[in-house]
């Protein structure tokens, strides 16, 4: 028996209810088209494994005993994985069987794109803020932190019409050449939640790969089902970015950066904001 067209990697932490909902929006046809789907459940204590070794018996499940976070938690089923294409896939994103191999063959056939995202949603239809972007350096933070604090909006406009090549993609819903895998390596555990992903896009960039966006393909991210507490994700969030910039642009950078992370968070109030964009027009 040859390789599988895709494997389907989804990653699950207490999202019983909700992987479920994830896996019926694919699974017939993965298991008609003889597609290798794989859950990784991250230590669930809500008997997550139970009801999906009952509703879907030819979904391969490895189970650690912790949650190990995303990075560790996802390459478990890389290490596994066999398929042409590997899709990592949160267990709260909705994706048809229809979508995953079109965006796989638009994939594949591109030979230097590594990895695609397709287009993901909100379930009120609108374009997930943040599914895309440039490279994270010192010099994008600054100004990005800057533009949050003056009110001006964000760096990118999220609602694209055409594929656009991008320096990273979210995780969420991710496609890979399993040769890309091989090349590059896994998913860096040193990141427990966050930019994992674009560690990882940065890694194929530099071995020479494309990272493309794909709005032709479609998926609804729910979000937010397995985060922790919002004080405790945002906690993970700055620590994960302090780690990219030591790795990828040094210490020294790494320090700036958190020192103007701890002025950004105490520069977010309402009364702060409105003095610096006063300053702001005011300077000629």
């Amino acid at each position: 028996m040859g390789e599988p067209f895709l494997t389907i990697i989804v990653l699950t932490y207490n999202t019983r209810d909700v992987v479920v909902r994830c896996l019926e929006s694919f699974y017939t046809h993965a298991l008609a088209s003889g597609w290798q789907v794989i859950v990784v459940d991250n230590g669930s204590t809500d008997d997550t494994v139970g009801i999906v070794v009952q509703q879907f018996p030819n979904v391969k499940i490895i189970r650690s005993d912790k949650n190990l976070g995303f990075a560790a938690g996802m390459n478990l089923g890389l290490k596994e994985a066999t398929g042409q294409v590997i899709v990592l896939m949160n267990s709260d994103v909705l994706a048809s069987a229809e979508t995953l191999r079109g965006a796989a063959e638009a994939l594949l056939a591109q030979p230097e794109v590594g990895a695609l995202s397709p287009l993901l949603r909100t379930p009120d239809g609108k374009p997930q803020a943040f599914a895309f972007g440039k490279d994270q350096s010192p010099w994008y933070l600054f100004r990005r932190g800057l533009k949050a604090l003056l009110g001006l909006g964000p760096m990118h406009r999220w609602d694209v019409e055409r594929p656009l090549e991008v320096d990273w993609v979210s995780g969420a819903c991710m496609l890979v050449r399993r040769e890309v895998v091989e090349q590059v390596g896994l998913l860096d555990e040193q990141f427990f939640l966050y930019f994992e992903d674009n560690d990882w896009c940065l890694r194929m960039r530099r071995a020479g790969w494309r990272i493309l966006y794909d709005p032709r393909f479609e998926v609804v991210h729910v979000g937010g089902a397995s985060l922790p507490q919002r004080d405790q994700a945002s906690q993970i969030y700055y620590q994960s970015l302090i780690r990219f910039t030591a790795k990828h642009y040094g210490p020294l950078k790494a320090g700036i950066i958190r020192a103007l992370l701890a002025g950004y968070r105490a520069l977010r109030g309402g009364f702060a904001r409105m003095l610096i964009r006063s300053i702001w027009k005011e300077t000629p």
